[in-house]
Formats: structure tokens, sequence, C-alpha cells
């Protein structure tokens, strides 16, 4: 079944490109400009989480603690839930992820300001905001992996292609 449409698939590759690049490139004015993109489009991400596709939509993974609570016993038990679109902690995850990388953003701006010329906290802001999107991205990445082998499907492909596994128990 097509899950992922186009525009989640670009945004994420995108954003994940321009993260990967921001933490081990230069910064420079490229960083710059590479962080303003990544921000722009996260806030495309999040508008498109209101209007966009079925599964695009906060509505079908929004990670209610109902469904959070339930997904980790289905863990504990051995049986993860499977979910066309998010599960809730990797719904969890990208709230996350896009706000870390809305405040790397501002905090980037922030620096920049005349009024915090000579200030250290918001380098130091910064820096540790880079710090938990590494440590994030890391999660991420291995829980990506880990699901795909737990649950035999790999999600990476689907992320890269849209199209999902569909079982009898599917949302």
């Amino acid at each position: 079944m097509k899950v992922w449409d186009g525009f989640v698939r670009l945004t994420h590759w995108v954003v994940a490109g321009i993260v990967l690049w921001n933490l081990f490139g230069p910064t420079d004015s490229t960083h710059r400009l590479l962080g303003y993109v990544a921000a722009g489009l996260v806030i495309a991400r999040i508008a498109w989480g209101f209007i966009g596709s079925r599964h695009a939509r906060f509505s079908a993974w929004w990670p209610r603690v109902s469904h959070l609570v339930e997904y980790l016993r289905s863990l504990a038990k051995g049986k993860p839930m499977h979910h066309l679109s998010h599960n809730p902690l990797g719904g969890l995850m990208a709230l996350l992820l896009w706000f870390l990388i809305l405040a790397l953003a501002v905090s980037g701006w922030i620096m920049r300001l005349d009024a915090f010329w000579g200030e250290d906290w918001p380098q130091e802001i910064h820096a540790w905001l880079s710090i938990a999107v590494e440590v994030c991205v890391c999660v991420h990445v291995v829980a990506a992996i880990l699901m795909s082998l737990w649950t035999r499907e790999n999600l990476i492909r689907a992320m890269v292609t849209g199209w999902k596994r569909v079982r009898k128990s599917s949302e």
C-alpha cells in the first residue's frame, strides 16, 4: 500500500541530508542557509500534517498517550503492533526532531543578531541542540533498522519508495 507520499519522502530525505551536512560540514554561510532551508522544510511538513495525504496527516499518527502505552505494552510482549503510518514512538521522534531543527534555526539566527554579539549562551544552546539532534538521529536510525529486522518490514525502503506491506491488523 502506498503510505508515504512524495512530499513526505522528499522532505524527510532532504532534511536528513541537510542535518548530516550541517553536523559534519563547515559552519559557514552554506551552513546557515541550509539550516534555514531545513527549518522551512520542517514548517512545510508540519503544514502537510494538516492538509496532506491520509498517512501524512497528524490524525493518522499523532502519538496520543493511550496509543503510546498500548504500543509499549505490545513491545514488552514481543509482538509490536503494526502501523501503516508512524508508530507512536516514531511519531514522538518525528516531533522531537522537528522541534530540535526549528530550535537550531532560531538559536543560529539569534547568534547572528547584534543584540547578542559577544554573548556565549546562544552558541552554547546551539551546540547543545546540535548534540541532541545527533543523539536523536542515531536513535532514529538504529530504531528503524532494529524495527525493520524485528517486524520483517523494511521501514527504510518504505521511506524511499513510499510503499509498505499491508497486514490484516493494519490501521
